[in-house]
C-alpha cells in the first residue's frame, strides 16, 4: 500500500501480523498486479521543460498529442521527438477536439495545474501532474476529492517519493529507530532564479510562437516580459510559489510521510523583504502539528517543522563532524528524535542515523512498504502508468497520488501563505477541514512593500520604502482561493 493509512497501521495490533499484513510479499518484491499489454495514449500539457523530461519516461506508451502556449519552447525538444502527435496551444480545444486521450501529463507554471487536471478526471483521464500540485489549497483540495469521485489514477510529480530514502526513513521512524520525533529541520538551496524582484514598468513585444493571453490563463492580466517566461516565473506570485513551492513537495515529503501529518495546527513566517509582486530571497516557516495515533512501536507526539530556503539554514545537529556536509548540495532534513536522529538529502536521499557511524552496526527493520525500481530514472513516472491501467477497484495506487499528494501540497502552500501574512506578527492558526485562518479578523491588516530604493546622494545614503496597506481577511481568503479571470472556468 503506497498510500499507508494510519488506521488501518494502527488496526494490525501484533508487529508480526503487521508486516504480513499491511504489505504483501508480492508487493514489497515489485508491483501488485500485472498490468494489461494495451498502451495508454497520453497526452502532454506544458513540454518544453520538464514536462519533455516526464515524457520520456513515458515512451512506452502512445504520446498523442501536445500542448504548450509557446511552440519555440516546446518545438525544440517535443514537437521534434513526437512529431506524429497532434499539436495544441490551449488545452480546452485538445479535451474537445481529440477524443483519444486516456492520461495526461502536465508541466505548466503553478497557476495553471489545476484547471487541465480537473478537466481531464471530469473526463475520466488519468493524471500526473507536477509540482506543487496546484497554486492554492482551494485547489489542492479541489484535486484531491475530483480523483476520488471519479477513479482515476494520479501522481504528483515529486520522483523523491517512489524512490528508496523515503521507505527506509519511513520504516526506521515506525520502527521505533530513534524514537518519538519531535522536531524536524529542512532546507534548501533554492531559489536559483531571481526573486524579489517589482513588475517591470513596460511590456514587451510578444513572441510570434507564444500565446501570451494562454499563458496567464486565471490569472490576472500582465503584459508580456521575458523576465516572466521561460523559466523565471516561479518567482512570480501570479505564476509560482517562490522556493518553498518548488522545493517544498521533495524535502517536505519525508516528513509529511513517515510522521503521518495532516493539517498543521499553527503556521508562522519571516523572511527577507518581497513584495505584491514576487517572492522573497529567503524564507524561515514554522509549523506545528498535533499528535496523531500511535503507531505500534512509536509514539506520534507533538512536532514542529522548520523550514529555511535561499541560504537561511537551520542549526548543525552536536553530531555532525567539522567538515562533515549536512544533507547534501540542494538541502536537506534532519528529524529530532527522543532516542537519536536521522538526516537525508534533498529527495529523502542518502538518509543516516547521526553520528553517521551509527550506521556500522545498524540493522535495518523489516521493509513495509513496497519499492518501486528506478524511481528518480523514470520509475516514477512508469508506477503511474502501470496504476493507470490497472481496475480501479483492485489498484494499487501510485506513490505519490492526489490523495495523498493534496494535504501535503496543501502544507507547503500554508508556508507560502505564512510569509505573505508575516507582517500580522502573529501565529497563525489553521482550521485544515475548514481551509481558513482561525484568527485574523476583518479589521486586520498586512503592509506589503510596493519600493525599496536605494540611492548614494552627495556622499549620503538615501533610502525610499512605501507600503500598501491591504485587508488581510481578504487577502487570505483570495490566496487560499483565488478569483480566476474572466473567460476562465472558476473552481
Amino acid at each position: 500500500m503506497s498510500n499507508l493509512s494510519r488506521r488501518k497501521f494502527i488496526g494490525t495490533t501484533a508487529t508480526g501480523v503487521a508486516a504480513a499484513t499491511i504489505v504483501p510479499s508480492n508487493v514489497i518484491a515489485g508491483l501488485g498486479h500485472k498490468a494489461p499489454s494495451d498502451k495508454l495514449n497520453i497526452a502532454g500539457i506544458g513540454v518544453g521543460g520538464k514536462g519533455y523530461t516526464n515524457l520520456r519516461f513515458m515512451e512506452t506508451e502512445n504520446i498523442v498529442a501536445l500542448c504548450d502556449v509557446d511552440w519555440d519552447y516546446a518545438g525544440r525538444n517535443a514537437f521534434e521527438r513526437w512529431y506524429r502527435a497532434k499539436q495544441y496551444k490551449d488545452f480546452r480545444v485538445m479535451f474537445d477536439e481529440q477524443k483519444d486521450i486516456d492520461a495526461v501529463m502536465i508541466a505548466t507554471p503553478d497557476h495553471t495545474h489545476a484547471l487541465p487536471a480537473l478537466m481531464a478526471m471530469r473526463e475520466g483521464k488519468h493524471v500526473f501532474l507536477q509540482k506543487p500540485l496546484t497554486h492554492s489549497v482551494y485547489e489542492s483540495r479541489i484535486l484531491s476529492e475530483t480523483a476520488q469521485r471519479y477513479g482515476v489514477a494520479t501522481q504528483m510529480g515529486n520522483q523523491g517519493n517512489s524512490a528508496e530514502g523515503i521507505r527506509q526513513i519511513c520504516e526506521w521512524i515506525w520502527s521505533g529507530t530513534i524514537g518519538e520525533v519531535t522536531h524536524v529541520d529542512t532546507w534548501t538551496n533554492r531559489p536559483i532564479w531571481p526573486q524579489g524582484l517589482t513588475r517591470p514598468e513596460k511590456g514587451k513585444r510578444i513572441p510570434k510562437t507564444l500565446d501570451w493571453d494562454l499563458f496567464i490563463g486565471p490569472a490576472k492580466f500582465t503584459e508580456y516580459h521575458p523576465t516572466y517566461h521561460p523559466w523565471n516565473w516561479r518567482g512570480w506570485w501570479d505564476f509560482g510559489t517562490g522556493a518553498l513551492g518548488d522545493m517544498g513537495c521533495h524535502i517536505l515529503d519525508p516528513v509529511f510521510k513517515a510522521l503521518m501529518l495532516e493539517h498543521p495546527t499553527s503556521v508562522e513566517g519571516s523572511s527577507t523583504p518581497f513584495n505584491n509582486d514576487s517572492a522573497p530571497n529567503a524564507e524561515f516557516v514554522k509549523y506545528e502539528f498535533d499528535r496523531r495515533d500511535n503507531l505500534p512501536k512509536v509514539a506520534m507526539p507533538k512536532v514542529s517543522v522548520h523550514w529555511y530556503d535561499g541560504g537561511f539554514m537551520p542549526p548543525r545537529p552536536d553530531e555532525l563532524k567539522d567538515g562533515e556536509q549536512m544533507g547534501d548540495d540542494g538541502g536537506g532534513c534532519v528529524f529530532y528524535g527522543t532516542q537519536g536522529k536521522i538526516m537525508c538529502g534533498t529527495y529523502a536521499a542518502n538518509p543516516t542515523l547521526l553520528p553517521t557511524a551509527n550506521m556500522e552496526h545498524f540493522e535495518q527493520p523489516k521493509k513495509m512498504i513496497r519499492r518501486i525500481s528506478n524511481a528518480m530514472d523514470g520509475g516514477h513516472e512508469q508506477d503511474w502508468i502501470r496504476a493507470c491501467k490497472e481496475d480501479k477497484n483492485a489498484r494499487v495506487e501510485a506513490s505519490s497520488n492526489f490523495a495523498y499528494a493534496g494535504p501535503l501540497n496543501e502544507m507547503v502552500l500554508l508556508g507560502v501563505l505564512a510569509v505573505r501574512l508575516q507582517s500580522l506578527q502573529r501565529k497563525l492558526e489553521w482550521d485544515g477541514p475548514n481551509m481558513r485562518f482561525k484568527n485574523i479578523g476583518s479589521s486586520d491588516t498586512i503592509r506589503v512593500l510596493t519600493k525599496d530604493q536605494f540611492d548614494v546622494v552627495n556622499g549620503d545614503p538615501r533610502f525610499e520604502k512605501d507600503y500598501a496597506t491591504l485587508p488581510a481577511l481578504k487577502m487570505a481568503e483570495e490566496w487560499i482561493r483565488h478569483t480566476y479571470r474572466n473567460g476562465w472556468e472558476q473552481i
